[in-house]
């Protein structure tokens, strides 16, 4: 004899004196924490997510959200010192959220395809990471901008900002294998100086993002993607 209690949707405990493990037709029997549970099985199967035109939305989403979030993480360790500054709880789930849309503005792959990388081509995909900003500090928005030069690159600053120190960092990514390779400078400024040339560790071709951090008394003022 045995009496079934119900524990969640699709889920019972029992009470036998047969002891049951396994599936018998479209239930499934096993021990949890003591306990007999019985449950129905699940209608998942593994073979027609990755197959059926059903699920193809759901793996289009999901092979894209895994693409932002590798991506999204390999840029925050870039910076994870001046993350720790800031003192967000929530940039984790706001920079994984300017990941998405950057890549929705991927206009060169089909969906499911879409990255990172193309939606930063655009410049609507520059500016949303430009205005991206690390907790309590702004971010530098349109206020900088970086030039090229045949050797180095410089960085120009609007005039409204006061700042004493500099650090530049340069972040090489490869998109394709997911690494980064960085380099930090930091630039003492005189009074009222705002264009500074700072060395160009990369290649025209490399895939590069600049983070930049203006101090003033030694007390960071701005952070941001420039």
């Amino acid at each position: 004899m045995s009496i079934f209690e119900p524990v969640l949707e699709n889920m019972a405990t029992y009470e036998s004196f047969i002891k049951l493990n396994g599936a018998i037709g479209d239930l499934v029997f096993y021990n949890l924490n003591g306990k007999n549970i019985v449950r129905k099985k699940s209608g998942f199967n593994k073979t027609a997510y990755k197959k059926s035109p059903t699920y193809e939305k759901v793996r289009q989403n999901s092979s894209e959200f895994g693409h932002c979030s590798k991506v999204g993480k390999l840029i925050r360790s870039s910076i994870s010192k001046y993350i720790e500054s800031a003192e967000d709880a929530l940039l984790y789930q706001r920079f994984a959220k300017t990941m998405t849309e950057i890549k929705d503005l991927d206009s060169e792959h089909e969906k499911g395809n879409r990255t990172v990388k193309s939606g930063l081509k655009n410049k609507e995909g520059k500016i949303a990471l430009q205005n991206f900003e690390l907790g309590k500090f702004q971010s530098f928005r349109q206020e900088a901008h970086i030039l090229l030069g045949l050797w180095d690159k410089s960085l120009h600053l609007d005039k409204a900002i006061i700042a004493d120190e500099i650090t530049i960092v340069s972040i090489k990514i490869d998109f394709e294998n997911f690494l980064t390779e960085s380099f930090e400078e930091k630039i003492s400024l005189h009074e009222n100086q705002n264009e500074m040339v700072f060395e160009n560790h990369f290649s025209e071709e490399d895939d590069v993002l600049h983070f930049v951090v203006a101090k003033k008394d030694s007390q960071i003022i701005k952070m941001g993607f420039v």
